[in-house]
């Protein structure tokens, strides 16, 4: 199952975005295989092509693409297109090294180029 919490394959949902065999229609779906990447791991080539390059952190597809963080469920509350801009309002929970639950809420910026849609930067509304 996708971790993304769709309720739908992997193969079905994130995977094929991961695999560069189709594109995110929305800044949400963009953000859900975002999420599913760093869940997932080992996909830190998709995070940087992902990424606006002027915000893109200077760090290696390796180094992003480690699976570092135990990412246990995401929850999108809130999403908002304007033309080529949007945002995705989103609660992430973790498990810290005591295994304890951990909330990183964001909303992130989007926007489209080219008819792609890249994330920009968040606004980091409350853990991290």
């Amino acid at each position: 199952q996708c971790p993304c919490g769709s309720h739908k394959r992997l193969s079905a949902c994130c995977g094929p975005f991961h695999a560069g065999r189709a594109t995110p229609r929305t800044a949400r779906q963009l953000m859900r295989s975002r999420y599913c990447a760093f869940a997932l791991g080992g996909r830190g080539d998709y995070l940087l092509q992902t990424w606006h390059p002027d915000t893109r952190p200077a760090v290696s597809a390796a180094e992003l693409g480690a699976a570092d963080t135990d990412w246990v469920k995401l929850e999108i509350l809130d999403s908002r297109q304007q033309g080529e801009s949007a945002t995705v309002e989103f609660k992430a929970y973790w498990r810290d090294a005591d295994r304890q639950l951990q909330l990183h809420h964001e909303i992130s910026r989007f926007v489209r180029q080219a008819g792609r849609w890249l994330y920009v930067d968040p606004v980091t509304l409350s853990g991290s």
